[in-house]
């Protein structure tokens, strides 16, 4: 196993090197880190070259202190790696940076796989999902601010706190809390890509994850890239919400581990 940092454009990034073969990146969701991803390393290392790193942002990587692009950042990293071509894995945020990073630098991609992912430039229009994202934005206590992140992506629009595994969402709330104390003042946004108008431009394979309990937007975003996109075949997760490597780890590791054969 190989960690350390990596300099890109205005920043750093915190990443780790596990394994042998294929090259694999995995890409957390947001408010999440690399850690989310712990379980899978450890089945996906047995085949392949696994890389992980912690968005800007988040986890052990820098904030930023100039505008930024997240899927530049991914492309820095690998040319740093001297990894020249490399499947993507991304959950949500990552999903968003990992199309951004199929769009701009298609040749350096042979597969994607996306887990609840949204795409930059998507339009929110779930009323759940609005509705947490305002009371984030209203709260002063960080907690508050917490809790409205587990409700509208661990726990979803269909199920209460005490529905959800407690030991996927205390594992999530305490990586979000450690996110929020840690980056609080890196309020710089990345610069949105426009995905959403181009997944037509996609060549890589796909093959999209989506928790049955996720939100419609989410759903949407699968479905609009089972139409554009040939390749892409799209798998429901039963009795998932958003985070379907944590709840349904058996499902997720048997359709990555056969599409990224």
């Amino acid at each position: 196993m190989t960690t350390g940092t990596m300099p890109v454009d205005g920043g750093e990034l915190a990443y780790e090197v596990r394994g042998d073969g294929s090259p694999v990146v995995l890409l957390h969701g947001g408010f999440l880190t690399g850690e989310m991803w712990d379980a899978q390393v450890e089945v996906l290392e047995r085949a392949h070259t696994v890389i992980r790193y912690d968005a800007r942002g988040h986890g052990s990587s820098s904030g930023a202190t100039k505008p930024f692009a997240r899927h530049e950042d991914l492309r820095e990293l690998l040319a740093g790696l001297d990894v020249p071509r490399a499947s993507l894995v991304g959950m949500s945020l990552g999903g968003v940076t990992a199309v951004d990073f199929a769009i701009a630098h298609p040749d350096l991609v042979d597969r994607l796989v996306l887990v609840g992912s949204g795409l930059s430039g998507m339009v929110f229009r779930d009323r759940f999902v609005l509705g947490n994202m305002s009371k984030r934005g209203a709260e002063k206590d960080v907690g508050d601010g917490v809790e409205a992140v587990l409700r509208t992506w661990v726990d979803g629009p269909h199920r209460t706190p005490a529905e959800v595994d407690p030991g996927v969402r205390d594992r999530c709330r305490e990586l979000v809390l450690d996110n929020f104390v840690r980056h609080r003042r890196a309020v710089l946004p990345a610069i949105v890509f426009g995905a959403v108008e181009r997944v037509a431009e996609l060549r890589a394979p796909v093959l999209l994850l989506v928790g049955e309990l996720d939100s419609t937007d989410i759903h949407g975003v699968a479905d609009l890239l089972v139409d554009a996109v040939p390749s892409a075949r799209k798998v429901v997760v039963p009795g998932s919400g958003h985070l379907v490597n944590l709840e349904r780890p058996d499902v997720f590791d048997r359709e990555v581990a056969a599409f990224l054969r």
